[in-house]
């Protein structure tokens, strides 16, 4: 035995932890899944569905930390921050992770490429609700309203919010004057819609559903490309003569680039399999929401898509956070 080969053979039973440990299957320990917004939320709810089935799948814990403030960038930027080992994942939706990017000078980072997409999880529509005492019945009184009213306001759940994106891209579209009043979230401008105090908001339908199946408003329209399955009788926005008209209110499931690409596949086919369980599935009904996995190729191929779109929406509207 030479001397180069014999001091390669008593060194390799010092490799063999490192090599180990290399190897380790994923995950070997608790995972968190960070939802950047207060508990409650869409996103909230939904990654609170998912984890006990992938901690019974997977034999680790899936634990869902609320990590809020900055409209979502907070705990966006820890997970960027975080090691890419698959333990630290997002639970993120179209505001923090698309908004944002527009309407904060500079988070330090672009989530396309600080970012790897794992699946696709729920669509909550928005939608558009009118008081009761604006006597708008429908999308074109509304346009005809604000043509002879400009200035009207429209109520969202803040700065930067898909709801508030939501009433831009209605406002450009329609080339109406209307004026964006934002609320710390959805139940304070819900507050002012029944009492008249504003006539128009885009919130999430889930949000609106309650108050108005009561009569408290009306929701005259919803902001999905085809109408709601389980609310079928409202009509979209689009059908109602604004042609192009389409907001999604999403929720995807991502991790810090470079998480290995095994256990990016083998979680995001663990999802798939969560949303489809009836009991998962009847829950996302109660909430208005739809299922929407996608791949991790296709969920990157949906983020670029949303950016190439929100981008000049949102410069042609102005929209600075206040």
């Amino acid at each position: 035995m030479t001397v180069i080969s014999r001091r390669a053979s008593l060194a390799l039973p010092l490799l063999l932890p490192f090599a180990a440990r290399a190897q380790e299957a994923w995950p070997s320990r608790p995972v968190v899944m960070v939802v950047p917004w207060a508990a409650g939320g869409s996103n909230d709810l939904v990654a609170r569905l998912l984890a006990p089935h992938l901690t019974e799948k997977f034999g680790q814990s899936f634990v869902v930390e609320n990590r809020s403030g900055g409209g979502g960038a907070v705990g966006m930027g820890g997970v960027v921050r975080a090691r890419p080992d698959g333990h630290t994942l997002l639970v993120s939706s179209a505001s923090n992770h698309v908004f944002n990017q527009f309407v904060i000078t500079d988070q330090g980072y672009d989530p396309r490429q600080a970012l790897d997409g794992i699946c696709m999880l729920n669509d909550v529509p928005n939608a558009l609700a009118v008081s009761n005492a604006s006597g708008i019945t429908d999308v074109q009184s509304l346009i005809a309203k604000a043509q002879r009213e400009p200035g009207m306001g429209f109520a969202s759940s803040g700065v930067g919010s898909s709801n508030h994106l939501a009433g831009e891209l209605f406002r450009l579209l329609t080339k109406t004057d209307l004026t964006h009043v934002p609320y710390r979230g959805g139940g304070p401008g819900i507050a002012d819609l029944i009492s008249g105090n504003i006539p128009i908001a885009f919130l999430n339908l889930p949000t609106l559903l309650p108050p108005a199946e009561a009569g408290r408003f009306k929701i005259i329209g919803v902001g999905s490309a085809e109408r709601v399955g389980i609310r079928p009788e409202i009509p979209t926005i689009a059908e109602q003569g604004v042609a192009g008209y389409s907001v999604r209110s999403w929720t995807g499931l991502f991790a810090p680039h470079g998480m290995p690409k095994d256990a990016v596949e083998k979680l995001s086919a663990a999802c798939r399999e969560a949303l489809a369980l009836p009991v998962v599935k009847h829950r996302l009904d109660e909430l208005a929401s739809v299922a929407i996995w996608s791949n991790p190729a296709e969920t990157d191929a949906f983020i670029k898509a949303e950016f190439d779109k929100w981008g000049p929406i949102v410069r042609a509207a102005g929209v600075k956070r206040e």
